[in-house]
């Protein structure tokens, strides 16, 4: 079995190849995305894959959502381990392997974070180091424990050459921003990172279609297109008391479940346009946090696909809204990557998450490392 910090079968120094796996809130299937990096600096990006969930396996894993423990988080473990090693097994060429698991709870104020998911086992099947569990460390030093992809964020600003701020902004199944000063070397220096969830963003539209329609989305945002904003119901959303919370802050997939009941008398089409709006609207809000008004919002994760939502952003921000391709970023493998570079972060010993990105109490390097055969 693999040891915290145990990485003796990494090079320390230089350039390395990593892959990054990543199974979101969303439930769509597993990313899995290459790239080089020193832990610092992004060299450059290799390739990438995608293996959709099966219905069944989709099921499965959403009946472990808000669980601790029991039979079906151990059902929800064995398919997410099962999915990851179809496909990771295609990528045994690389140094080591960033494996983030599934979170099926998160209450970092209570119970704590729950990602499932051995990765030493995974190691151990594989023949390749795996650096998993990413988010228990920040967790148990009073962070929230996400989101963690800002460290990396940071990097990306930096590699696309961004001249002052920029935000990124992940829409998967919960939003998260990041704010980024690339003109700060290193990510966990004050004033380089601010970054929180923003609220719930895919999630409750895709459980609408699915329970409406037998849908796993709204695609292309064609439901939400034709119906109309329930104001009423957008109001008593932003009431919500997470939006009045100073960052760091984070959310739990299922910590707006009651979103679904506020359009629960509406047509499928004005509750999928009143959800869509929902979003736009949590990320409007989150932008009155940033520090100073970023040049852009380069947007990653599936909702950039939605041609609703990405309007309805644009009309609510003060700045251009378009999707990472913009600048040459791969959009749907953006938080795969993140982990591949979080990966060798941890296997060299550097932070990955501090104040500004989780409010952990100071930076922090989370991560267990498991490493083939050891010992």
């Amino acid at each position: 079995m693999g040891e915290p910090g145990k990485s003796s079968a990494i090079a320390k120094t230089g350039v390395v190849t990593a892959a990054g796996a990543m199974s979101g809130t969303s439930l769509d299937g597993v990313d899995v995305a290459v790239l080089r990096t020193d832990g610092r600096d992004i060299t450059g990006f290799g390739r990438t894959a995608y293996r959709d969930y099966s219905a069944a396996e989709r099921a499965t894993i959403a009946a472990g959502f808000g669980q601790w423990s029991g039979a079906a988080v151990e059902a929800a473990a064995e398919t997410i381990e099962a999915a990851h090693l179809e496909i990771l097994r295609d990528f045994t060429d690389v140094d080591l392997i960033g494996f983030h698991g599934q979170t099926l709870a998160h209450a970092p104020r209570l119970q704590g974070t729950l990602q499932v998911g051995n990765g030493a086992m995974l190691a151990e099947a594989l023949g390749v180091p795996v650096v998993w569990d990413f988010r228990s460390a920040d967790v148990e030093m009073g962070g929230e424990g996400a989101p963690l992809a800002p460290f990396f964020h940071h990097a990306c600003a930096r590699y696309i050459q961004a001249d002052g701020p920029v935000a990124f902004l992940n829409l998967g199944g919960v939003g998260n921003l990041t704010w980024v000063d690339p003109r700060i070397a290193e990510p966990q220096a004050e004033g380089a990172l601010l970054a929180f969830d923003t609220g719930p963003a895919n999630a409750p539209v895709n459980d609408l279609m699915q329970e409406r329609l037998g849908l796993a989305y709204d695609k292309d945002g064609g439901v939400a297109r034709r119906g109309v904003v329930e104001n009423g119901a957008l109001e008593l959303f932003l009431a919500e008391p997470y939006f009045a919370r100073i960052p760091p802050k984070s959310l739990d997939r299922n910590d707006f479940a009651e979103m679904v009941a506020l359009v629960r008398e509406l047509s499928d089409a004005d509750a999928a346009a009143t959800l869509t709006a929902m979003c736009a609207a949590g990320v409007a809000e989150a932008m009155q946090h940033c520090p100073s008004p970023p040049s852009r919002v380069l947007v990653t994760g599936g909702g950039r696909r939605n041609p609703v939502l990405m309007q309805m952003l644009q009309v609510s921000l003060d700045c251009p809204v378009v999707p990472v391709e913009d600048v040459g970023l791969d959009g749907d493998m953006l938080e795969a990557q993140a982990f591949a570079y979080l990966a060798v972060r941890v296997a060299r010993g550097l932070p990955t998450s501090c104040a500004g990105t989780t409010g952990v109490r100071a930076a922090v390097g989370g991560g267990t490392v498991s490493v083939p055969n050891a010992t």
